[in-house]
């Protein structure tokens, strides 16, 4: 059997090192893969949103099941594309993978079927959103509407700065065509919590919960950025707030999905926060989170294929989904500079007798030496029977990582821990 993931990231390294666990895969090739990835796939020349060349691979190389991971292509159709080609798919059409692709639609969704997420206002002139600044309250949450590398999203804090962001969103165009209209959200409150799940439309399972921690410096400092590690599960997604979410976000989603005739099949993303009102939905992801499947996706027993096969089936009934019982913790080891201004081509080296998984973001290969060629660089993730053992592993692991101009926070976990999981 041929596999094809679409994709070239740690998110697509780590989908890639767990259907290698499946006997029957005889070959992965990766579209485009990284240095990394290419020691455990075959990495193909054709880039992500290259939909059409996507396709002719997979035509020409008889591929038997594609994975499209990252955003794009799946807002831009790529799916849609494979599957009239006779391509099976693991991922959601264009039609439903709006739910990332437009946070007007997926709030205007929210609104329409009682699904609790923040107050909002939607504008599509930069004149009518600086006047509404005039009076709303702040902090305020201003986002542009289309997909910004997950760097469309401005906490203000002040109303000098909500304009400053609505100015660089819809006049200067920093996020170019997604600015064009913007959402702006009233500011919530609370621990933030990411529920990858698996659904068919029809069945939907949670996997193992994760707290992503954003800011590039310890101590939740510094910049945004695409995430520098995570830890699962979190200890604030408790029992009864697991089982709140199933009744009032996640199945509510999927139904309301199934009545706009967007029906999702593949990974939907929920990015929760834990308010003192409840859990209320911040964003949707239409694919598996990055960092977050890093430590999610080693948690799996269940064959990943197999999980995927039954999605794309539209028989995720019929599969028992487990989760090891084991914690897990991923720290991103990323350039110095990032996520503004950081140098590539510096060696990466590991010393012997590592623990748990490199996943690979950021590296090329050249010569058979793998040199650094992103801001984050690669996630290091290790196991353990506690939440602390999972931090101290994978901290261990990381020492025995080495790249020039190599930097990292030194807290992935502290928070998690502070809240009692051990």
């Amino acid at each position: 059997m041929k596999i094809m993931v679409v994709g070239g990231g740690g998110r697509e390294h780590a989908i890639i090192k767990k259907l290698r666990e499946n006997k029957d895969i005889e070959e992965i090739y990766a579209l485009p893969g990284n240095g990394g990835i290419a020691r455990d796939a075959k990495c193909v020349d054709i880039g992500a949103k290259d939909i059409d060349g996507i396709v002719n691979f997979a035509k020409e190389n008889k591929i038997d099941f594609a994975v499209v991971a990252p955003d794009d292509p799946l807002v831009l159709g790529a799916v849609d594309a494979l599957n009239d080609a006779g391509i099976k798919c693991f991922g959601p059409e264009k039609k439903a993978a709006i739910i990332e692709g437009s946070k007007i639609f997926s709030k205007n969704l929210m609104k329409k079927y009682n699904i609790p997420t923040a107050e909002y206002r939607v504008f599509s002139d930069a004149e009518s959103a600086l006047k509404y600044m005039d009076t709303a309250p702040v902090p305020a949450v201003i986002k542009a509407d289309g997909l910004a590398l997950g760097k469309g999203v401005i906490i203000a804090e002040t109303r000098e700065a909500a304009k400053k962001a609505i100015h660089e969103m819809m006049e200067d165009k920093v996020f170019g065509e997604s600015g064009t209209n913007i959402v702006i959200e009233e500011f919530l409150t609370g621990p933030e919590v990411s529920v990858l799940s698996f659904t068919d439309g029809k069945t939907v399972v949670p996997m193992v919960s994760s707290m992503d921690h954003k800011r590039a410096k310890d101590n939740d400092e510094g910049l945004n950025t695409g995430g520098m590690g995570t830890v699962a599960p979190n200890p604030y997604y408790t029992a009864e707030i697991a089982k709140e979410c199933m009744d009032k976000i996640f199945i509510p989603t999927i139904e309301a999905m199934n009545k706009e005739g967007r029906t999702f099949k593949g990974c939907l993303y929920f990015g929760l926060m834990i308010t003192p009102n409840g859990p209320k939905v911040i964003e949707y992801n239409c694919r598996f989170g990055d960092p977050e499947a890093q430590v999610v996706l080693p948690l799996l027993k269940t064959d990943l294929f197999t999980v995927m096969n039954a999605v794309a089936d539209g028989r995720l009934s019929e599969i028992n989904v487990e989760f090891s019982d084991e914690k897990a913790c991923c720290v991103i080891m990323a350039s110095e500079g990032y996520p503004v201004k950081y140098e590539k081509g510096y060696e990466i080296t590991v010393d012997s007798g590592i623990e748990g998984d490199i996943f690979v973001a950021g590296a090329s290969l050249k010569d058979g030496r793998l040199l650094t060629n992103g801001g984050r660089v690669l996630g290091v993730t290790c196991k353990g029977k506690s939440l602390g053992e999972a931090v101290d592993n994978a901290y261990k692991s990381v020492k025995k990582v080495h790249f020039g101009n190599a930097f990292y926070r030194r807290d992935i976990g502290a928070r998690a821990l502070k809240a009692g999981e051990d």
